[in-house]
């Protein structure tokens, strides 16, 4: 009741309430998922109707768009800081719109990726603008707590995404999916266009000039704590991508599930979900940097257990509940670690933003390639990859923390223009 009451003052301003809001923005942020996910039951077939020589090449469906997603990522920042958040957020939902249209045409796979990689770059300003727009309302463990209640709702989208896909499938092909997109993207424009009012605050407003973007980019990148949890986070979720490259060929090829897939897939998603929850009702009273440190240590740990029992062999339910298990710990990793990189720019976030999803989104991406592209017909590539990258991460994080981990700051000094 607290946490509803803090939240309803925060947002006592807008058209709509705080429940509105934070479905608004897993909406937004949901996008992205279910242009990922609902693909993946898909991309067998895409192979077969392109002939594709290479079974991993079906993997740059996915591979091009989060690739896009990281690189667009960069510019919305800066665009929303000069000409507000709303317009910026608008224009790039009907491009997705249109995007997602277009693919239903491709006539090569060639084309297809190509239209994958200009949404993803179009999609690239939903996390950053709802990471913006979060940003002018909360600050420190207080936004870590409503990202947590986003991730929550966004989270829900890969729960049932791959269920329909596998249902547009099972009645037409994977044309229709992209009229799925295509739909969710015109409704979502419709309720920010009608809804949302703009939350930039005038006196934040920074001119598109090279100097004050570059400027912005240096604070960021000298900032420890900001560079530290900025590269953690996307090194972590490098695996998380890594997964989503390979889950299909995963569940069809080494366990033979394709029947299950969508219900395996959604029992993973679901353990993000439900960590997510329990991430939103504890990150205030434990502070963000203490339920992320433990989680990622937990992630460590897992992915260690988990590669000795993919070395021996292990059958389907076991590669379920290990792997759900590690990735649950991501659920306590992403809004914590995102909230505390932005913590020191409150006053620049859309740049901020901008810059530090740009940077998180290409190196998961790139992380994603590599450990996706590894896969061999079995586990180990990718669980293998969750140990890298989840020690990686640790490493990342006791640079930044200066060997200090557990630790909850009082005050935490704003970086000024």
């Amino acid at each position: 009741m607290q946490n509803e009451a803090t939240l309803s003052r925060s947002v006592k301003e807008f058209a709509l309430g705080p429940k509105e809001f934070v479905a608004m923005m897993a909406s937004l942020m949901a996008m992205n998922a279910l242009a990922i996910d609902a693909m993946l039951p898909a991309l067998g077939q895409i192979s077969r109707d392109f002939r594709l020589s290479d079974p991993n090449l079906r993997q740059w469906i996915i591979s091009a768009y989060l690739i896009g997603t990281g690189a667009g990522a960069v510019f919305y920042g800066p665009l929303s800081d000069r000409f507000g958040r709303k317009p910026v957020l608008l224009s790039s939902v009907a491009v997705y719109t249109a995007l997602s249209l277009f693919s239903i045409f491709s006539g090569s796979f060639s084309v297809l990726v190509g239209l994958r990689l200009a949404q993803g770059f179009s999609a690239g300003a939903f996390s950053v603008l709802v990471g913006s727009i979060v940003r002018d309302r909360y600050s420190g463990d207080a936004m870590a707590q409503l990202m947590s209640f986003v991730f929550i709702v966004f989270m829900g989208v890969p729960v049932i995404a791959p269920s329909l896909g596998s249902a547009i499938l099972a009645f037409s092909e994977w044309h229709m999916i992209f009229v799925l997109l295509a739909l969710m993207g015109a409704g979502v424009a419709f309720w920010v266009w009608k809804r949302l009012p703009e939350t930039l605050d005038p006196d934040h407003v920074i001119p598109i000039q090279a100097s004050a973007i570059i400027d912005v980019w240096g604070k960021v990148i000298s900032h420890r704590q900001a560079l530290g949890y900025m590269f953690g986070s996307g090194i972590a979720f490098g695996a998380l991508f890594g997964f989503i490259n390979s889950a299909q060929q995963i569940f069809f090829e080494v366990f033979g599930a394709e029947d299950i897939f969508p219900y395996a897939f959604a029992s993973v998603a679901g353990a993000m979900a439900l960590a997510s929850f329990f991430n939103s009702r504890i990150v205030m009273r434990f502070g963000a940097r203490r339920v992320s440190h433990s989680a990622l240590l937990a992630f460590i740990a897992l992915a260690g257990i988990h590669l000795i029992s993919a070395w021996d062999g292990e059958s389907l339910t076991m590669f379920l509940i290990l792997h759900a298990l590690t990735m649950s710990m991501c659920g306590f990793i992403g809004a914590n670690f995102s909230s505390i990189a932005m913590e020191p720019f409150g006053n620049m976030a859309g740049a901020a933003s901008s810059f530090q999803n740009s940077c998180r989104m290409l190196a998961a991406a790139g992380l994603g390639v590599i450990i996706g592209q590894s896969y061999d017909g079995t586990v180990v590539p990718l669980v293998s990859g969750f140990l890298i990258c989840g020690s990686c991460s640790l490493l990342l994080l006791l640079w930044s923390e200066k060997g200090k981990l557990f630790t909850r700051p009082r005050n935490v000094r704003q970086v000024q223009l």
